[in-house]
C-alpha cells in the first residue's frame, strides 16, 4: 500500500453527526473525497440536504437522517440506517451545542442540555455505532481546546463537556481497540469559523488570534484532513489520543 493509499476510505460508510453546518460539512466533504459514502445526521434535516449535495458532487453516496444525539433511540436509528447503507467503518461525533453563561447564573437545565448533547450524545452514538462496526473501525470524538485550556469566557458547561469527551475517548479506546478493533480518538480544534464563533462577543476572536503563533483562524479543510487521517489506515496505529489542531492555542502566548 502506497503512502497516499493509506488515506483512502473506499468501500466504507462514514457517519458524521452535526453535519448540517460548519465543521460537520467540511468533515463530510473530506470523507467523501477520500472515498467514503457518508451518512449525515443532525436535527436540521433541510440543511443536511445541502451537505448531501457536496458528498454527491464528490462522487459518493449520501444518506440523510434527522436525529437529536441527546436521544439514545435516535442514535440507534442512525446506526441502523448506516448499517443498511453499507459497511460502517467511521463515526465522527461532531454534534455539539455551546453556551456562555456565568456559572453563578447558569440553570440546571442550561448545563444539562450542553452535557446531554456534547458528552452524553457522543457516548450514545459511540455505543450504537460500535454495535454495527462488524469489522472494526474508527470513532473520532470532536472535543475542543476549551476542554484543555480556558478560553476566557464563562463556558463551564461547554468546557466540562469537552473535557469529558477526552476522558470518554481514552476509556472507549482501552475497551474497544483490542477487543473490537475499533480505534477511538479525539480531535481538539482551536478557532475555526463556525456557528459557535459567530456568537462570540465583538472583538473576542480577534484578540485571541493576535496571540496565536499561527496568527489566524483555522481553515476547515485543515481539520477535515486530520479527520481523514484518524479515520483511515494512515492513522492505523493511533488510538486513545487527543489530536490537537489549534494553531498553537494550547501552548499559550
Amino acid at each position: 500500500m502506497g503512502i497516499l493509499d493509506r488515506f483512502r476510505l473506499d468501500g466504507q460508510v462514514a457517519i458524521v453527526t452535526g453535519a448540517s453546518s460548519g465543521l460537520g460539512v467540511a468533515f463530510a466533504k473530506g470523507l467523501a473525497e477520500a472515498g467514503a459514502d457518508v451518512v449525515l445526521a443532525a436535527r436540521r434535516a433541510d440543511r443536511l440536504e445541502e451537505t448531501a449535495a457536496l458528498v454527491r458532487d464528490a462522487g459518493r453516496r449520501a444518506l440523510v437522517v434527522r436525529a437529536d444525539v441527546a436521544q439514545p433511540d435516535a442514535c440507534r436509528e442512525v446506526a441502523r440506517a448506516a448499517a443498511g447503507f453499507g459497511k460502517v467503518g467511521v463515526l465522527v461525533n461532531n454534534a455539539g451545542v455551546a453556551s456562555a453563561v456565568p456559572a453563578s447564573r447558569e440553570t440546571p437545565e442550561q448545563f444539562r442540555r450542553v452535557i446531554d448533547v456534547n458528552l452524553n450524545g457522543a457516548y450514545w452514538m459511540a455505543q450504537a455505532v460500535a454495535a454495527v462496526m462488524t469489522d472494526g473501525g474508527s470513532i473520532i470524538n470532536v472535543s475542543s481546546v476549551l476542554g484543555i485550556v480556558s478560553g476566557g469566557l464563562p463556558q463551564a458547561a461547554y468546557s466540562a463537556s469537552k473535557a469529558g469527551v477526552l476522558g470518554l475517548t481514552r476509556d472507549l479506546a482501552q475497551q474497544w481497540t483490542g477487543r473490537k478493533g475499533i480505534r477511538v480518538n479525539a480531535l481538539a480544534p482551536g478557532y475555526f469559523a463556525s456557528e459557535m464563533t459567530d456568537q462570540y462577543p465583538e472583538g473576542y476572536l480577534d484578540s485571541h488570534i493576535a496571540r496565536l503563533p499561527m496568527g489566524r483562524v483555522g481553515d476547515p479543510e485543515e481539520l477535515a484532513a486530520a479527520v481523514v487521517f484518524l479515520a483511515s489506515a494512515a492513522g492505523g496505529y493511533t488510538t486513545g489520543a487527543t489530536f490537537v489542531v489549534d494553531g498553537g492555542a494550547t501552548i499559550g502566548g
